[in-house]
């Protein structure tokens, strides 16, 4: 049987978190603005992370796989204080879906259902392993649609998730005021 309290009182309650907190925190609230030095930095470092991945894309003919390294860049330079820019979650995130997408290409294809499982599949055990990255949902997207071989997880993946991290403890580091990374683990 059916409780109607509470199910209105679901139906409210998620009507409330759907609409009600842009009331608290408008699209208009402040967001920090970083000091001038710490854009420099971000600016300088994901210039010279990104030129460094894109000679590494090259060379392994996976020009795709610059979108997620640009988002990744976008986290690890712009808010490095994030959880989804450490150094494990960039590095084993980018792996991890790389790993299962190409599991997936090779048993299921390249369709569209496949590019949902490898999506889906990444994410859940991102969130088992606590290696969650948003740009590794694209790079399951670009192996699905690339179709590389089996390399492709080291060469450009791991080692373009390595410059990047690398590279952002150098230049994150650079501005006094600035710690890269929280924790490596």
């Amino acid at each position: 049987m059916l409780n109607y309290r509470k199910a209105r009182s679901k139906w409210e309650n998620y009507w409330f978190k759907t609409f009600h907190r842009w009331r608290s925190c408008p699209l208009t609230c402040a967001i920090e603005k970083p000091h001038h030095r710490h854009i420099f930095w971000s600016w300088f470092g994901s210039f010279l992370a990104i030129s460094i991945c894109a000679y590494l894309t090259v060379k392994t003919n996976s020009p795709f796989l610059m979108a997620p390294f640009g988002a990744t860049s976008v986290l690890i330079f712009g808010v490095p204080d994030s959880p989804l820019a450490q150094p494990r979650n960039v590095i084993g995130g980018n792996f991890l879906a790389a790993l299962v997408s190409l599991t997936i290409l090779h048993f299921f294809g390249s369709s569209p259902m496949a590019m949902g499982m490898a999506v889906s599949l990444a994410i859940g055990i991102m969130q088992l392993t606590g290696t969650v990255h948003p740009p590794s949902g694209a790079v399951a997207l670009v192996v699905m649609m690339t179709k590389p071989d089996w390399q492709f997880i080291m060469t450009p993946t791991f080692e373009g998730s390595m410059l990047l991290v690398l590279c952002a403890v150098i230049f994150n580091n650079l501005a006094e005021e600035r710690t890269y990374p929280k924790h490596w683990l």
